[in-house]
């Protein structure tokens, strides 16, 4: 088998599933925040809470690694 000094070694399954799995997360929040109205002035109690859980799920996903 030749090799030529200027290749690179073809990535790894294991990045090849992380860089899967960060554009997955990418896709998956940029959905949420479509289905999820904005955080604006809640004018209830009920909007007030889902702007709460919202932004706590978004906080607990961007710490995990």
């Amino acid at each position: 088998m030749v090799t030529h000094l200027n290749q690179k070694p073809a990535p790894s399954n294991r990045e090849n599933i992380s860089e899967y799995v960060a554009h997955l997360q990418l896709h998956m929040t940029l959905q949420a925040r479509n289905l999820v109205p904005p955080l604006t002035q809640a004018a209830d109690s009920r909007e007030q809470l889902l702007h709460q859980t919202q932004a706590l799920c978004e906080k607990e996903f961007s710490r995990q690694s």
